[in-house]
């Protein structure tokens, strides 16, 4: 028995809905500036300029071993990480292109040793694969590219050709699903045709799914890679529809049927993908739990992203957010994995300053109490209907009374349909406590 219902797609996400849980990784040349993984799009740096960045691309403290270990012990599942960003670097050795890893100080295939790292401890594996390309030759200058104030971009665009971009970006995807092993995620980046973008300039067109030429480029990946899980973001819709930096309030549906989507939500420990040195926006301990907890609340996955060092480390700031997840998640990722949204009848109960996620087999019911209340936890709707309760972070039961608020005073609640569940007074020593209800066979 499964409570949740989701929209079928070409790719088997049974497993990504039970993990939940994953880490994304933004890493490229942009960490040298270290001022944003956008910074050549922002201060319009010339592709010459630009590529001085390789002669120092030296990321000697780099061990994926760590980074694997570190995303397992943080409760993560899987992991995607950036085989090419918008820069058009790439952080593995491909043929097609002199713009590499390989020819940095660094001398070594990157992205290589983290899929067999990551693999080696278990988690899934991911490829971020940027669609667009501000290095390439062929990649047309638009209203997103740094060279767009430049006064001979017209005339530049002349000679550049989208047909033979695409082939490259086809050639560069079969290298990435040839020779790597078995790739679970192909997370492809990003879409803006025209009917999203207003530009002054007129021949400074969008790009979307004709442009990347999307339905070769698919087919092509599950044709080497059978399985794989596809984002939605080339402009044909796959298996993964992906909200970014923003807070889902409430679950996706698809637009034409209203069937439940599989979908991820992606977010930053700061404000930045990429490593950002002077960046301030760093979110909270209790930002980053609720981030990952109102996620699954409603049915969807969190992939949350590090931006490592141009030495190849994650710096202070990103290991001591990757300790607040993992304290937590030792204690409390039952309520995580495995888990959806609650299933109607039961989420209608769900008391102000809490939020519910519910194992898919309907056997389990769990309450993340953003604001510990005093002494008494009331739920209208739940009497009957529980067997047991217990924190979940220690085992302890909370105990339970039906109807009426077990106290002396004028105005305690009393209702037929009320659950009270009895709490200490002092608030348990973990950042959002959760109480684990085993439910009674409906």
């Amino acid at each position: 028995m499964t409570i949740e219902s989701i929209r079928k797609t070409p790719g088997d996400t049974a497993w990504f809905r039970q993990d939940r849980f994953g880490m994304f990784i933004h890493w490229g040349l942009y960490a040298l500036p270290a001022r944003h993984e956008w910074v050549q799009n922002h201060e319009r740096v010339p592709t010459e300029e630009y590529s001085r960045y390789m002669r120092y691309f030296d990321p000697d403290l780099y061990d994926a071993r760590e980074w694997a270990a570190m995303a397992k012990k943080a409760g993560m599942k899987y992991a995607v990480m950036t085989a090419k960003h918008h820069e058009g670097f790439c952080m593995f050795d491909s043929a097609y292109t002199d713009f590499k890893c390989t020819n940095t100080p660094a001398k070594r295939d990157l992205l290589k040793e983290y899929a067999e790292a990551f693999r080696a401890e278990g988690l899934k594996v991911g490829f971020y694969y940027s669609l667009i390309d501000w290095h390439h030759p062929d990649f047309p200058i638009d209203m997103m590219h740094p060279l767009r104030d430049d006064p001979n971009a017209l005339q530049m665009n002349e000679v550049r050709d989208m047909h033979r971009y695409a082939r490259y970006m086809r050639d560069q995807v079969t290298e990435l699903l040839t020779n790597y092993g078995k790739i679970d995620i192909l997370w492809l980046d990003f879409s803006y045709p025209d009917s999203k973008i207003k530009t002054a300039n007129p021949w400074m067109k969008g790009k979307g799914a004709v442009d990347w030429e999307a339905e070769e480029l698919i087919a092509l990946a599950r044709k080497l890679q059978p399985g794989i899980i596809i984002n939605n973001r080339s402009g044909i819709e796959q298996d993964l529809w992906t909200p970014e930096q923003y807070q889902v309030t409430a679950r996706p549906v698809h637009p034409v049927t209203g069937e439940n989507v599989c979908w991820e939500a992606c977010h930053t420990f700061s404000g930045s993908w990429g490593y950002y040195r002077d960046e301030m926006t760093w979110k909270s301990p209790e930002m980053l739990l609720r981030l990952l907890i109102n996620t699954v609340s409603l049915g969807g996955n969190l992939l949350m992203n590090v931006g490592p060092t141009a030495r190849g480390e994650f710096d202070a700031r990103a290991q001591a957010a990757l300790g607040v997840y993992e304290k937590w998640m030792h204690a409390c990722s039952r309520s995580v994995y495995g888990c959806t949204m609650a299933e109607k009848e039961l989420l209608e109960t769900c008391p102000p300053d809490c939020r519910y996620t519910e194992s898919m087999d309907g056997k389990r019911l769990y309450i993340h109490l953003f604001a510990y209340p005093f002494e008494h936890l009331e739920i209208n709707g739940l009497a009957g209907k529980v067997e047991y309760a217990q924190f979940l972070h220690d085992g302890s039961e909370v105990t339970m009374t039906e109807g009426k608020v077990d106290h002396f005073s004028e105005g305690a609640s009393n209702s037929d349909d009320l659950l009270v569940l009895n709490l200490p007074p002092v608030k348990p020593d973990i950042l959002v406590p959760v109480i684990e209800l085993f439910l009674k066979e409906r």
